[in-house]
């Protein structure tokens, strides 16, 4: 009989995760499941390469939103990764854990041991940092490297120290619960080349007898005796249907998307819509595909003068130096994140903590194409609402697991969401327009200094911005007695026995942050959860 202790859905952060703990002790057996395929690529493994991974449906699922009234009728491409190591293989590799807030907030929510304290012993143990940060708050020996930015262009210097000059302190540590401040990006890009889950945590479980990996296998249902989950059923890269089974756990690490969608098709989620696509009514869950959030970015460019940016060194005659230079593991423009900096400022000096995010890098993309540079010297200042109030959902259209789901995040649908994102455009403004880029700053390309009321700027957020890459929340956890609920704090599938969800769904609440930290500590907590192990808090 096919038959493992633990059955993993997906293949990325989280589940590389749970792969490499849940098999640590050389005895529990594990068997994970990826749609995708190999993450042997140059695409991959050159951080430059991000900009060729994101579109068509080779590394990704290539999702696209519902219409949205919020954003006049438009649709927004959502990709997410499909291929080993999940979306850590193709997303921009800033490492960002949020603020202690965010994941307190989880805390009050109701779910027990999920405080910033709870959690900041798994951040620690993932992470292995390379450079300055008080012990008491970075990890050193995890198999994470998290590397501080060692290429740098005077336009990003000069932008952070024209948000010096407006107030904004320079932080040494965003990574420490506390963000407000501006400063260069994390990430973890290690020798010049992209370190992603995969690489740090499945590949070296992978030379353990006890784990096996079965890529090009597309689950497509949940085995279920009574409200016991007793396997996965999957469709191998041949397409034919099989079924690998649970000695003791099932766990869902597919994605907000997929593990919504998989609950769903299962026969697991809101009466309702289990009738309407035809699928058996199981386990009634209301909140399975529910409160999906997003981040949702809207960005500024402009023209840079009397400076070189990403856009010339990226391109000839300028591109074979770089290329040289990496090759040779010097600082090049190949092995960048595409955002170096940022700044965590406030919509109101009163408050104690940031609440908005402005994203910038020295280089800018043309108007209308997909990541494909300008051909003239350019800088880009992004704005997002961190902590976006609007939800969404995510609903299977019928029990055919290769029908992609309806997938719609409600952009910019929240009032507080508008008004975060309009102070984020004018301080993304006012940043371009500081005495310190004045030498570098040559004009505003987009949206243009025409466009500059309310009514402009949130028309323009509107019609121009994008995904943050960020879907969390459609299992969403939290208290069994509450009816949006998918998951208790343990992370079992409320009504379910041996089935769990561990990967970013769970988020009852998105982190002001990118989300690959977060997930990566979910995973770990998951894991010990799963084993009973109780991890002490930095309380």
């Amino acid at each position: 009989m096919d038959e493992f202790d633990y059955v993993i859905a997906g293949a990325g952060p989280a589940g590389c995760v749970l792969a490499n703990r849940l098999s640590a002790d050389g005895k529990a057996t594990v068997c994970i499941l990826e749609a995708g395929g190999s993450d042997r690529h140059p695409f991959i493994k050159i951080p430059a390469g991000f900009v060729k991974t994101l579109y068509g449906d080779r590394f990704v699922w290539p999702f696209v939103s519902e219409p949205a009234a919020s954003l006049d009728g438009r649709t927004v491409a959502l990709p997410q990764g499909r291929v080993l190591g999940g979306s850590s293989s193709i997303n921009g590799m800033v490492y960002n854990r949020g603020q202690r807030a965010d994941f307190d907030t989880w805390a009050q929510m109701g779910n027990r041991g999920w405080g910033f304290d709870d959690l900041l012993p798994y951040f620690k143990r993932s992470e292995r940092r390379i450079g300055d940060g008080n012990d008491a708050f970075r990890g050193r020996t995890g198999e994470l490297p998290i590397t501080d930015i060692d290429w740098f262009n005077p336009v990003a210097e000069a932008f952070l120290k024209g948000a010096e000059g407006l107030g904004i302190p320079r932080i040494a540590d965003y990574n420490a619960g506390t963000q407000y401040g501006a400063g260069y990006f994390q990430r973890y890009i290690h020798n010049g080349k992209r370190v992603s889950a995969a690489d740090a945590f499945l590949k070296p479980a992978l030379h353990r007898q006890n784990v096996e990996l079965r890529t090009r296998a597309q689950a497509t249902a949940i085995e279920m005796d009574g409200r016991r989950a007793t396997g996965i059923q999957y469709r191998d890269g041949s397409g034919t249907g099989r079924t690998v089974r649970a000695r003791r756990e099932v766990i869902l690490s597919a994605g907000t998307v997929n593990s919504a969608k998989l609950l769903q098709i299962s026969g697991i989620g809101p009466a309702a819509l289990l009738r309407d696509i035809g699928a058996p009514v199981k386990i009634v869950l209301e909140g399975v595909g529910e409160n999906l959030r997003d981040h949702y970015s809207v960005r500024m460019t402009a023209r840079a003068k009397d400076v070189k940016t990403i856009n010339e060194y990226a391109r000839w005659p300028r591109l074979p130096i770089e290329i040289a230079k990496w090759m040779l593991k010097r600082p090049s423009v190949l092995a960048l994140c595409p955002t170096i900096a940022f700044v965590h400022g406030k919509s109101h000096p009163s408050l104690e903590e940031s609440d908005l995010r402005i994203l910038f890098t020295p280089g800018s993309y043309q108007d209308g194409k997909v990541y494909v540079l300008d051909d003239y010297p350019g800088m880009t200042c992004g704005a997002a609402q961190p902590r976006p109030v609007s939800t969404g959902y995510v609903r299977a259209r019928t029990t055919n697991p290769a029908e992609a789901p309806a997938v719609q995040p409600n952009f910019l649908a929240a009032e507080e969401d508008q008004r975060i994102t309009l102070a984020g455009l004018r301080l993304s403004r006012k940043l371009l327009g500081t005495p310190e880029l004045a030498g570098y700053f040559h004009s505003e390309t987009l949206p243009g200094m025409n466009i500059d009321s309310d009514d402009e700027l949130l028309d323009f957020a509107k019609r121009r911005g994008n995904t943050g890459y960020h879907l969390v929340g459609t299992c969403r956890m939290g208290r069994k007695d509450d009816a949006r609920s998918v998951v208790d704090d343990e992370l079992r599938v409320i009504g379910a026995e041996g089935l769990r969800v561990i990967d970013a769904s769970i988020m009852p609440m998105l982190p002001s942050a990118n989300t690959f930290a977060s997930t990566i500590a979910i995973a770990e907590k998951g894991a010990d959860l799963i084993r009973g192990i109780k991890m002490e808090s930095a309380a």
